[in-house]
């Protein structure tokens, strides 16, 4: 959509003015959820389960009941309500059984947050204690205690997902593509590998937050931080069972979600505490530790990944199996785990591809969506792989990655062509390549290894995602006119601090023509007041409401038009605008200003016509269909931005400590709307990969408690992780259908930071790290070829990170 507008012909698209929202925020003036009250509200609690897997066998409320101030005790027998997006599988308290240590299994609200502690401590819970299941490998066996045993009875999404009855999986994608077997066979080299990481925790620096009150005649009115308002709304009257105009969802600002809010979480919760305690609002804040345990947290993934090689290094034949770690419902992660399918070979092009992706319970801490949304996950391996079955065939990484990169005229795993439009992940391989000098060390390097007796490795990592989402995925946009001509934008898409208003706010400006200062976008999202938007995940923020935006604005013209033609005697078609009135083009001095007819206007008689001016935009998904559930081909995804990252490393070739010396990152976005947001999602998803690349990650027990639920032993990055240099690209290849050629850019910075470095880690010291996070004790232990510390269960590890790859090289003649 007007992705061919020539860059000089364009105001406010492609500049870095500042956000809208950014003084509000840095003077205080900004309402979280947290600074919510109003008369009567009552502060909640949880008790949660101190058991991974156990049947409750009594809960004694009676002592919480009674202690002053307490107005509701709920537990699960009296709630017959589930929930869930995709498989409805999860009650609002535990009910006849616990599934993951943290899981809530009754809660209280009271007058007062210590009145509301102190009753849940009051609260006595008997159990007896199951053995759970806790490693995915585990969960697929057949033999295996299966964490939902009624999964059969279970509603779902039929057209995409396959729960299968009588055992833990959940979901299973499977890709069919050429002839593997045939084209292993043919391949003069076969490598096969495995990969691990743990589940980790989404930390926004704000936790979630929820209020409900549930008024007279069932109509219920819900703050809470969400992502996506109508999801809550929608999830919550199917819940319930009532109409969905009686439930209203605010959402005030959000301090971060990274997905850990995209769904249903504590609203239904709350509510049902509000209709309990006579219709008085109810708020449930988490703590940092609820948000570890009670919360969904990203998915974790064990695979392995079989590549078939060609004497020249062209990839032949790949088949990968995934066994994703879905905790104890399955919430996001059966999407998670569908789009990691359809996207499971990366950037490359695989003539021969076959893939199994299962989506399995254990009894831990549920999954959701996460930044990457399963593409920092699999990407891990991929990228890994690449650069091991390069090493393994002796060709150098880069060369190989250059063979084999997805480009015009190649096809994906689900059978899509790529055009010249798709975008270009070879010119970001290349410039990342280019920026950290790689093949050779500088002067500088070379001094710097003989100073400090550590060892420079430099790499580069590929990747790619698509949004994921279904073929009704939607957005709409309102734009209203002020009596002043300024404009008023409401959306529900929230801006949870990636920025998004402000690009939106150039877009309504570029094809407004007005002044960025004279378009207002109201934040605290009402879905009373604000049009539909499916949801604010998969970076298709600002493709499908930048486009409704756009649409909106034409429409708002074309409303505008039509009144001023009426006033001027003119046709539309011999009209223009510019930021203050409609002219006449071959008579400029015969004009209407905007602010006269933004709310009606009135001829001298007194006769008024036109009205308020609105402009309506809707946009849907183009082209998407849901994937053959048997050979995985199909049109799953709406555009492809592709990245590459390129890191240079310096490590200790006896400790295995490093530091990371430059980073640098490029990005096809199609088209810059705002250059300095672009650079911030860059930079920041950069560090938080970092985090995930060498700290976080949870680490259970044998019993499935989680010993690290808090910031004191489940570390995140800080200012002093940062590399000491930082390189932002972007490569514009313009998409056809997206905003002045934009696409999604919010989450592809974080996918494939861990596959950098530990490429760069490998050409360094040659230590080949198959499980992350790479902790320094983690490298010092692939270096001596030890055990790895496993971060799925302390007492079970996986393997050594240090074995070589298994290759086999076939004689053909």
């Amino acid at each position: 959509m007007y992705e061919n507008t020539d860059p000089k012909d364009l105001k406010y698209v492609g500049q870095d003015p500042p956000r809208l929202e950014s003084t509000q925020k840095v003077t205080g003036q900004a309402t979280y959820g947290a600074d919510i009250t109003m008369l009567g509200l009552l502060h909640a609690q949880v008790k949660k389960s101190p058991h991974a897997r156990a049947k409750i066998v009594r809960i004694d409320t009676s002592k919480a009941e009674a202690l002053p101030g307490v107005r509701a005790v709920v537990t699960g027998e009296e709630l017959d309500y589930r929930l869930g997006l995709y498989v409805v599988d999860k009650y609002i308290l535990a009910k006849g059984e616990v599934r993951h240590y943290g899981e809530a299994v009754a809660a209280v609200a009271a007058d007062t947050l210590l009145i509301a502690k102190n009753a849940v401590d009051l609260i006595d819970v008997e159990y007896e204690v199951l053995p759970p299941v806790l490693q995915p490998l585990e969960a697929i066996k057949k033999d295996s205690p299966l964490v939902h045993p009624d999964l059969g009875t279970y509603e779902y999404f039929k057209p995409a997902f396959t729960p299968q009855p009588g055992t833990n999986i959940v979901n299973h994608n499977k890709i069919r593509k050429g002839d593997v077997e045939k084209a292993f066979a043919e391949s003069e080299y076969v490598v096969e590998r495995f990969y691990t990481n743990p589940s980790v925790q989404h930390v926004p620096i704000e936790t979630h937050v929820a209020i409900a009150r549930w008024g007279a005649g069932d109509q219920v009115t819900i703050w809470s931080v969400a992502q996506s308002p109508h999801t809550v709304k929608n999830l919550f009257a199917v819940a319930f069972k009532i109409p969905h105009r009686n439930v209203r969802v605010i959402v005030p600002y959000i301090g971060g979600g990274f997905g850990g809010k995209a769904g249903i979480g504590l609203e239904p919760l709350v509510a049902v505490l509000s209709r309990k305690a006579g219709g008085r609002p109810v708020k449930l804040q988490a703590s940092r530790e609820e948000e570890f345990s009670l919360l969904p947290c990203r998915s974790g993934l064990q695979q392995r990944i079989k590549t078939g090689v060609s004497a020249d290094g062209k990839i032949l034949a790949q088949q990968m199996t995934q066994y994703w770690d879905a905790g104890a419902y399955a919430d996001y992660a059966v999407n998670v785990q569908r789009a990691a399918s359809y996207s499971g070979s990366g950037p490359y092009e695989i003539p021969n591809c076959w893939v199994d992706s299962y989506a399995l319970y254990t009894n831990k801490p549920y999954s959701t969506a996460y930044r990457g949304f399963g593409h920092v996950e699999f990407h891990w391996g991929i990228e890994r792989h690449m650069e091991l079955v390069a090493s393994a065939i002796g060709m150098d990484s880069l060369e190989f990655r250059r063979k084999n990169l997805l480009r015009p005229g190649s096809f994906t795993i689900t059978g899509e062509e790529i055009t010249e439009h798709t975008g270009d992940v070879v010119k970001c391989v290349e410039a990342v390549a280019e920026s950290i000098k790689y093949g050779s060390l500088t002067e500088a390097e070379k001094e710097r290894e003989k100073k400090t007796g550590r060892k420079i490795g430099k790499a580069v990592a590929a990747l790619q995602k698509a949004p994921a989402m279904p073929p009704f995925t939607a957005a709409s946009v309102v734009l209203k006119m002020n009596q002043d001509g300024t404009v008023t934008l409401n959306v529900s898409l929230t801006d949870m601090g990636q920025g998004t208003y402000t690009s939106l706010a150039q877009l309504a400006a570029e094809r407004l023509k007005f002044p960025l200062e004279k378009i207002h976008v109201a934040f605290e999202t009402d879905t009373d007041r604000d049009p539909y938007d499916w949801q604010t995940v998969a970076s298709k923020g600002l493709m499908l409401s930048g486009n409704a935006t756009i649409l909106a604005a034409e429409d708002l013209l074309k409303n505008a038009y039509d009144v001023a033609s009426q006033i001027l005697r003119a046709t539309p078609h011999d009209m223009d605008h510019d930021a203050e009135r409609i002219f006449i083009r071959h008579h400029p001095n015969r004009s209407i200003s905007f602010r006269e007819i933004a709310v009606g206007y009135a001829y001298p008689d007194g006769n008024g016509i036109g009205g308020p001016l609105i402009g309506v935009g809707k946009y849907i998904a183009q082209g998407l269909g849901h994937i053959d559930k048997e050979t995985g081909q199909g049109l799953p995804a709406l555009d492809w931005t592709y990245g590459a990252h390129g890191m240079v490393v310096e490590a200790d070739p006896e400790t295995g400590e490093y530091t990371i010396l430059k980073i640098a990152s490029c990005f096809d976005v199609g088209k810059a709307i705002n250059t300095g947001l672009v650079r911030g999602q860059a930079i920041g998803g950069m560090v938080q990969g970092l985090g995930t690349a060498f700290c976080e990650g949870y680490i259970f027990d044998e019993q499935g408690h989680l010993l690290n639920p808090s910031f004191t032993d489940n570390k995140i990055p800080t200012a002093m992780d940062l590399p000491l240099e930082i390189d932002a690209m972007v490569v514009e290849t313009a998409q056809i259908d997206g905003p002045y050629g934009a696409r999604g850019v919010g989450e592809h910075s974080m996918i494939s930071v861990c596959s950098a470095l530990g490429n760069a880690l490998q050409q360094a010291i040659g230590v080949e790290m198959t499980h992350m996070p790479m902790r320094f004790e983690d490298v010092w232990r692939a270096l001596n070829n030890k055990t790895p510390i496993d971060n799925w269960i302390t007492k079970s590890p996986v393997g050594s990170c240090r074995s070589a790859p298994e290759l086999r090289k076939h004689g053909r003649g």
